[in-house]
């Protein structure tokens, strides 16, 4: 049976570990048959990354390239060094999310405007960057798929989420104008919002175990949401099925998002 992302080529961002949301989507978009490459920002990011990587079943010369989603310009050596190796890209997965750790320990009227606008930065303006920098790998490929990472914070208050809202309403706001900007290229951009799920980066946040408990409780499916369950949706966003979805913010929590209420 042929997969639905055979020969794509696939850049993924953010990933930190093998229990990202990053790796899973990388793990799922594998498994459909993209040929992937990565991004880092430390040389022992870098490390970690190449591990992580030689575990992928029929991975073969998989691009790892170093970039700062904090600086203007990072991506477009990037940019040059797919155009040689590949000629154009079809899928971007921005996973990048970054704050000060206080932020997410202080009240949220006592936030400090650096930290805020840090926030907003690397983990929604980097979506700007990125794409503009890799614009042209996309316009040789005939369009494409871009993706991102919100969380549903953005639409309810979630206790310790503080430092990164923000920056998360602004990402959202983003695939909407972005959609309608490169839309006519025919490439599609649209951002998932998982539930919560328990990475290094979540671990900082008060209230996600408890979350994560409700939802198991309550959600409609009554079950946690896996870095996997994201992973299935990307696919989609990925693959031709979404060839008319651009623009959206899909939850894929379960159905929790939808109750007015916790249900009994």
């Amino acid at each position: 049976m042929a997969r639905l992302l055979e020969g794509r080529r696939a850049l993924v961002v953010g990933v930190a570990n093998r229990w990202s949301i990053a790796w899973g989507i990388a793990v799922a978009l594998s498994g459909q048959g993209a040929r992937l490459a990565f991004t880092y920002n430390r040389e022992r990011s870098g490390e970690h990354l190449a591990r992580l990587v030689a575990d992928l079943p029929q991975m073969i010369d998989v691009p790892l390239l170093r970039a700062n989603a904090a600086e203007e310009d990072s991506f477009e050596p990037v940019r040059d060094d797919l155009a040689r190796r590949w000629g154009g890209l079809d899928i971007l997965v921005h996973a990048v999310a970054s704050a000060d750790p206080a932020l997410f320990r202080a009240r949220f009227s006592e936030l400090g405007r650096d930290g805020v606008l840090g926030a907003i930065d690397v983990s929604a303006y980097s979506l700007i960057a990125m794409s503009r920098a890799l614009l042209p790998l996309f316009e040789r490929a005939g369009g494409g798929s871009i993706m991102s990472l919100t969380y549903d914070a953005v639409r309810r208050v979630v206790p310790g989420y503080n430092g990164m809202v923000a920056a998360k309403a602004v990402l959202e706001a983003e695939t909407r104008y972005l959609a309608a900007d490169l839309g006519p290229l025919g490439i599609r951009v649209n951002c998932i919002s998982a539930g919560p799920i328990k990475t290094l980066r979540a671990s900082g946040v008060k209230g996600v175990d408890r979350a994560r408990k409700l939802m198991a409780e309550r959600a409609p499916l009554r079950r946690n949401v896996t870095a996997e369950d994201v992973g299935g949706v990307a696919v989609f966003l990925a693959s031709d099925l979404s060839r008319s979805v651009t623009g959206a913010v899909i939850p894929t929590d379960n159905g929790f998002g939808t109750l007015g209420a916790v249900a009994d």
